[in-house]
């Protein structure tokens, strides 16, 4: 087990990171179930050797038809633009030490930033056939005024709101 006393989701993940001895990553979110399924879909994929990392898409299972339509639209965007949802992230190890890890500069969207950095090292992979079953936690906690208004707090200010905890209040304000 691996501490970081500082509550920043990169930080986290980086610390993790630094200690991990093996070639690939992976990185799970505590509020997520990956299915055995999803876990042999990942061992397939990584022994075909064609890619350095990825992500897989997800479901909230339960969550209201509203919420489930927005996961589905994210999941399009995820497979289309090959951007890992953070709660299931993988990649080789020597290209993410390379790629610098998580940017600590962010405190929301530091998987897609990443991703993005990867892809220019080589081919990411979002799997598909077994989605990552994860927590409908934030949708019920957060209207989707507060979601509108972090999003456009977020294109307002060019991506800079993702570098303040403040704006990127849902990943650390405490409500649980």
């Amino acid at each position: 087990m691996v501490f970081e006393p500082v509550n920043q989701i990169s930080r986290a993940r980086n610390t993790g990171a630094a200690q991990a001895s093996g070639d690939w990553l992976l990185f799970v979110d505590a509020d997520s179930s990956p299915s055995p399924a999803l876990f042999s879909e990942l061992v397939e994929t990584l022994e075909k050797g064609n890619c350095i990392g990825g992500g897989c898409t997800v479901s909230l299972t339960g969550a209201p038809a509203d919420v489930r339509l927005v996961v589905a639209l994210w999941n399009r965007v995820s497979r289309t633009l090959s951007w890992a949802a953070g709660s299931f992230f993988f990649c080789e190890a020597r290209a993410f030490r390379e790629a610098g890890g998580f940017s600590e500069a962010l405190y929301a969207a530091e998987e897609i930033d990443l991703s993005r950095r990867l892809k220019g090292r080589g081919r990411l992979v979002i799997l598909h056939r077994h989605p990552l079953a994860t927590s409908d936690r934030k949708a019920r906690l957060y209207t989707w005024r507060e979601y509108g208004a972090f999003l456009w707090k977020v294109l307002a200010s060019r991506g800079r709101a993702l570098r303040s905890r403040k704006d990127a209040s849902f990943w650390y304000d405490g409500r649980r």
